[in-house]
Parts: C-alpha cells; sequence; structure tokens
C-alpha cells in the first residue's frame, strides 16, 4: 500500500476530509458514493461502482451479443471497462475510460461515429480508427456506465444500434431490481 504522508484529523462528527489532489487522481466526485472495508486495524475506502457488482453478468452477456453481432462490446462504469468481448477482448478489459466516454456518459449522450478517421480514445491515452457506438446505461435516473460496440473493419449499423440499446436499458433495468 502507498502511503501519501496526509495524515487527517478526525472531526466530532466522525468525518475526514480527503485531500483534493487524492480525490483529482482517482477521479473521485462530490457526491461520488464509496464503499468501507476494515481489516485488523486498517479502514480501506474504495470507489463504489453500482455496475461492478454485475461484472460476471456483464461478461455473460458481451459474449452472448458478440456471438451474434461478431463486434467487439464493452460494458464500463463511470471510470473503466468491467466486461468485454470480441478479437479485441484482453485489449480493453480493465482499463480506465477515456474522458470522450466519461464525457459521452456524463451528458448522457448516444453516439455514433462511422469514421474511422479520426482517431478517438476510448480507453485512456489510446487513440484508435475504429466505427464505434456509446450507448449510456441508466438506472434509477443516474448514469451508471455505458455499453460500447467497436469495429475496425465494417461500420456500426442499425442492428448494432439496437444490440447497444437494449443491452444499455437491459443492464440498467437490472440493477433496478
Amino acid at each position: 500500500m502507498e502511503t501519501t504522508g496526509v495524515v487527517r484529523r478526525i472531526d466530532g462528527l466522525g468525518r475526514i476530509v480527503i485531500p483534493k489532489e487524492i480525490r483529482k487522481n482517482l477521479r473521485i466526485q462530490d457526491g461520488a458514493s464509496l464503499e468501507i472495508f476494515v481489516e485488523n486495524d486498517m479502514v480501506t475506502l474504495k470507489k463504489y461502482s453500482t455496475i461492478n457488482n454485475l461484472s460476471d453478468f456483464a461478461e455473460a452477456y458481451v459474449e452472448a451479443i458478440n456471438s451474434t453481432i461478431k463486434k467487439d462490446i464493452l460494458i464500463t462504469d463511470l471510470d473503466r471497462i468491467i466486461a468485454s468481448s470480441g478479437p479485441s477482448k484482453k485489449k480493453y478489459q480493465d482499463k480506465n475510460i477515456s474522458n470522450y466516454v466519461e464525457e459521452c456518459i456524463k451528458n448522457r449522450n448516444v453516439v455514433i461515429s462511422n469514421e474511422t478517421s479520426p482517431s478517438r480514445e476510448i480507453i485512456k491515452e489510446v487513440a484508435e480508427s475504429i466505427n464505434y457506438i456509446i450507448v449510456p446505461i441508466i438506472s434509477d435516473s443516474e448514469t451508471i456506465g455505458s455499453v460500447i460496440i467497436i469495429s475496425k473493419n465494417s461500420k456500426i449499423i442499425e442492428s448494432d444500434e439496437k444490440a447497444a440499446e437494449i443491452a444499455a436499458t437491459f443492464l440498467g433495468k437490472h440493477i433496478e431490481e
């Protein structure tokens, strides 16, 4: 475990302040939820991801979609890719999403691009020439992630768009239950 050298006091209500630099580095925004873990004499805070609890289910789900549409499919939370399927599965799995994808999710934008140039970042700091669709996952009126379909060789077609929309709606509803 890496030390930051920062020491904080707990106030009378049991609160501590996480320094701004740490929140910025970990991309923890105001109102974000954190999980609290206790082991022996250590308290660990971890960013909470509603959709991350579904990673095994999401992995099987994207494999099923991929068997039909034969394109890379990614499921993200607000920070990283939690499930992937297709020829580039290992390239994408557990990678951080780009600022561009974060903005699409935050703004609830469905984005379709069938122009393989210019290059676009889906993964942070990895620009590539691809066709893609990004559909935000919404659960209980909150954006919690996205479904992304990627293709290097063929255009995103209407059936890909419908598959991404159905997947996003299904995952959003599944989390609500």
